[in-house]
């Protein structure tokens, strides 16, 4: 919301001024009859999707879409963004860092879907997809910070929502949001419970070049989660330039998940042993972070100084039993295999950003560091037993063990924007990373200690035609870390008949980009992506003592990605009706990576994606929201193919009681058809083909009362950051 209040002062002004100057005695005759004119309010709505040069902005504070979900859900509908079946998030195809109001989070994958639902999407004020950040963040390819609400208005003020979602299974979700404000002190308080049930399908084809064995497996499986999740943020204002708080935040998540599965394994065509297998697998998983930060802020000299010391643990328990009856020619045997694993993450650091603008003609220096501490260890175990006394079924392997992974990541950066002739506007930046890592095993002794520093220069460059045409270029490169337990090599199984590992010796995986960009009019965007790499590494699927065994591997060949993309984003009917669609061709060259590593894959790929959002505010003037998202997806990664397109879609009505500040939502999520996933992943022993019938279907109502004033504060950032992606 934004009052507009400058126009009118200067309109009343003027009109003073010359009545002073016409009638000099006028204002003594008038003082009797003056009259108050009210301040007039006007409600400029941003559109939902900005298209800014070096990121996409989703708009999604006064969206329909936030009734009744989480951030997660929320990330799922966001324009470039994608999720895989293994929860990983994407931008444009390629693995990004997820930032929270600007502060990098700690968790990826699964930890980080099972973090970002315990945040309330009520909360959400916008998500960017910086797909080309500055030297500012530390780069892994695309950034998304997921900016939340900032209320400052005076006194107690808040909601409480409540949701049921029917898929499969019921499911039940409640948060709260407590905001209190007075003269220089804000304290927010945000909670969250969720208590669901989901259920997931698989048929996997495992198939292995030698002697052509062909392992099939069908699954079927359902998991219980509780996830209640609390945190507070405490902010106080010293004066107009200084202020500093305090960020604590706490999250659970307790699962429990059963699983029957039946396969069988043929060589060369002829019958071999067929299996029946039930799990059952318990989890508990605790997140706990803190930062305290304190923030210098000049705003007639744009100066900023922003310093953040924060702490981040996690631990997570798994204990995971399998039941196997295997039949091979008749005769029947019995196995029990069990695994414990026990994770526990640590993570410190310190953040200090500085911004300093040269006069009002010369350019913004950006300049900071960042220096952090991680110590993780990951204790494993395997039990179980064969029940006719045969060959257990974990011979051959490790029983117990202790993973550990210690590292010291220091980083420093600068970047420095400046306008020539008015048209044109640049930004050159540097950051150079040193890690000193080491990994080891207690039991089995292996051990690895690496260090290595690295240069990551970007440039960026618009030039504005006009006010309705402009074109701009960036590059940057960046390089992607393996997370701490893809170097964990303890082999533990799986439901579907494999095992899994990570791997020691996995290296980083740097990449160039360059990216164009052409606005017309405002709201049409062309633009174009080249990616370049000469290695990565990607989950591959080996053969040992006759297990196949999933794991992340090395990959050395060059792939070439090349993308295309048209997006525009309208507004109708006096901005009631917003329509943001974007569509995308892809390509990618992986020849010279198939070759080298022998995976006997398609050498070029080629394929489209698309997203629409669609949403009209207060229908027949009778306070109804209407929302739509749909997205048409393939993913193709690495070495792994997409054997189908997705359609997601999501349609969601809300009604707004203004007297009583309550809302009531209704949200259909993939009615018309039900999304799964289809991947073959090639690797040198064979490939391993995946179909998988997700849960992501249904009917969800929500209710929410607020209370309070809601007047929402805008994050406030410098010119250089909001239009040429300095980042804060």
């Amino acid at each position: 919301m934004k009052v507009i209040l400058f126009p009118i002062a200067l309109l009343a002004g003027s009109f003073a001024m010359a009545q002073q100057a016409t009638a000099p005695a006028a204002k003594d005759t008038v003082k009797g009859n003056t009259k108050e004119i009210e301040a007039v309010t006007l409600v400029a709505r941003k559109p939902t999707v900005e298209s800014k040069v070096d990121r996409t902005v989703f708009n999604v504070a006064n969206s329909a879409i936030l009734a009744g979900n989480t951030t997660w859900d929320v990330l799922r509908m966001t324009p470039l963004v994608s999720i895989d079946n293994n929860d990983d998030v994407k931008a444009e195809g390629q693995m990004v860092t997820v930032y929270i109001n600007d502060r990098k989070s700690v968790f990826t994958g699964k930890e980080l879907k099972e973090y970002l639902k315990t945040i309330p999407a009520d909360n959400l004020m916008k998500i960017e997809v910086i797909t080309s950040p500055s030297s500012r963040y530390e780069t892994s390819g695309s950034v998304i910070n997921i900016v939340l609400k900032k209320r400052d208005d005076e006194g107690l003020k808040g909601s409480i929502s409540f949701n049921n979602r029917q898929s499969t299974k019921n499911s039940q979700y409640t948060n709260f949001n407590l905001n209190y404000h007075k003269k220089k002190f804000t304290q927010t308080f945000i909670g969250s419970y969720n208590n669901g049930t989901y259920v997931q399908k698989n048929q996997t084809w495992d198939n292995r070049y030698a002697g052509n064995k062909l392992t099939q497996f069908n699954l079927e499986n359902v998991m219980r989660n509780e996830s209640p999740s609390l945190s507070s943020t405490s902010e106080f204002e010293i004066n107009d330039k200084n202020n500093f708080g305090l960020v604590l935040e706490y999250s659970q998540n307790r699962n429990l998940l059963s699983a029957e599965s039946n396969g069988m394994t043929t060589k060369d065509g002829d019958p071999g042993e067929s299996f029946l297998q039930t799990q059952n697998n318990w989890g508990f998983s605790r997140n706990l972070g803190t930062n305290a930060f304190y923030k210098y802020y000049d705003k007639e000299k744009n100066r900023i100084l922003d310093i953040n010391l924060g702490t981040n643990y996690s631990s997570n328990d798994n204990d995971n039993l399998i039941d196997k009856q295997i039949n091979q020619q008749g005769a029947i045997t019995n196995q029990q295999l069990g695994s414990i694993s026990s994770n526990q993450m640590r993570n410190y650091y310190l953040k200090v950003d500085y911004t300093h603008p040269f006069g009002k003609t010369g350019g913004t220096m950006e300049v900071g560091g960042k220096t952090e501490l991680n110590n993780h260890v990951i204790p494993n175990s395997l039990y179980g037993l064969s029940i006719d006394n045969g060959t257990p079924e974990y011979a051959n392997l490790s029983k117990n063990d202790r993973f550990h992974y210690e590292d010291h990541l220091s980083s420093l950066y600068a970047n420095y924007s400046k306008t020539f002739f008015e048209k044109l506007e640049t930004r050159v930046g540097i950051r150079y990373e040193y890690i000193d890592y080491k990994v080891r095993q207690d039991v089995a002794g292996t051990e690895r200690r690496d260090s290595y520093g690295t240069f990551l220069p970007n440039l960026l460059l618009k030039y504005n035609f006009s006010e309705k045409f402009d074109l701009s270029l960036t590059y940057n490169r960046s390089i992607w870390r393996p997370w701490y337990s893809e170097f964990n090599p303890f082999v533990t199984p799986e439901i579907n008949g494999t095992y899994s590992r990570g791997n020691l010796y996995l290296n980083p995986n740097p990449n160039d980009r360059l990216y164009l960009k052409f606005g017309i009019l405002k709201k049409y965007f062309i633009s174009a992506r080249y990616m370049h790499t000469n290695q990565d590494y990607w989950t591959t699927y080996v053969t040992e003592n006759g297990r196949t065994v999933s794991l992340p591997g090395n990959f050395d060949g060059k792939v070439e990605k090349y993308y295309l993309f048209a997006n525009t984003n309208q507004n109708f009917l006096k901005n009631k009706l917003n329509v943001n669609a974007g569509f995308g061709w892809y390509y990618i060259n992986n020849k010279d990576f198939n070759e080298k590593n022998n995976l006997g894959a398609k050498d070029y790929i080629s394929y489209w994606g698309a997203s629409a959002n669609v949403s009209y505010t207060n229908l027949f003037n009778k306070n109804i929201n209407l929302s739509a998202w749909v997205e048409l997806a393939n993913q193709n990664n690495g070495n792994s193919y997409a054997n189908n397109t997705n359609v997601f879609h999501n349609i969601s009505v809300t009604k707004i009681f203004p007297k009583t500040q309550m809302e009531l939502s209704m949200q259909l999520m993939n009615i018309f058809k039900r999304p799964y996933g289809d991947n073959t992943t090639y690797s040198p022993d064979g490939t391993f083909r995946e179909y998988s019938k997700w849960d992501w279907y249904g009917v969800s109502l929500t209710f929410v009362k607020r209370f309070g004033n809601q007047k929402v504060k805008e994050n406030t950032k410098t010119d250089v950051e909001k239009n040429g992606g300095g980042g804060k």
